[in-house]
């Protein structure tokens, strides 16, 4: 669906991805494996070409997120950008539940080991927050700790628009606080929340769920004090 002009979201098994179509092309998470034909195809629908694809930014580090991102790195030239803190070389040092963590180490689970996580090698561009990228004008890059240490939102001033990953989930009923056994820090996650609050935004794309097109900092700050948060 295009949430706003030349913003698109793309869903493949409950992970959305948002791709930003300009000149070149910009795509926000990747998804789960499996997620690049879809990606690809919904590209091509535009007329557009994965080829043209220059950047890949990941708001964290969970394979709902960048289990895409091994496929698009052979089929693109797109740079990839990611927080730093969220980087390892080992599962055993991300914030994933310990039970998934021995997952990740018995056959045949362990075939996918590779594709869990984002390592340090494969992310061009380490972010801390407080950068601002190209697409739309200027970018900026928010540090929102909380889900994951190196969790970003992404925040166009221009088109008054908030990407926040799993910062906030979305369901059909209400907005969410990120799973508790899926994040690092549930408290810090809350004061990441607020922080957001406090930007001006109508639009707001989430990582689970559809995104809220219209007065959406408003509808952040109402949840925001009816949670108590």
């Amino acid at each position: 669906m295009e949430v706003i002009p030349g913003v698109h979201q793309i869903t493949s098994r409950m992970a959305n991805m948002i791709l930003i179509v300009e000149e070149r092309l910009t795509l926000v998470d990747t998804g789960f494996h499996g997620s690049a034909g879809p990606i690809a195809s919904y590209i091509s629908r535009l007329g557009r070409s994965i080829k043209e694809l220059e950047l890949i930014i990941l708001t964290h580090n969970h394979p709902d997120h960048v289990g895409g991102l091994s496929s698009l790195r052979k089929m693109t030239r797109a740079k990839v950008a990611a927080g730093k803190a969220d980087l390892s070389e080992s599962e055993s040092d991300l914030f994933y539940p310990e039970y998934l963590k021995k997952l990740l180490r018995i056959p045949p689970i362990s075939f996918f080991r590779l594709l869990a996580f984002a390592r340090p090698g494969e992310v061009d561009i380490q972010l801390a927050g407080g950068e601002t990228l190209s697409p739309l004008g200027g970018l900026e890059v928010i540090s929102t700790p909380g889900h994951t240490p190196g969790s970003i939102s992404l925040y166009s001033p221009k088109r008054k628009l908030l990407i926040v990953g799993d910062a906030i989930n979305h369901s059909a009923k209400d907005m969410r606080l990120p799973p508790k056994d899926f994040s690092s820090n549930l408290e810090q996650a809350k004061d990441s929340i607020k922080r957001l609050a406090q930007l001006d935004f109508d639009t707001l794309c989430f990582g689970h769920g559809r995104p809220i097109v219209s007065g959406a900092s408003d509808r952040l700050r109402d949840w925001i004090e009816r949670k108590g948060l």
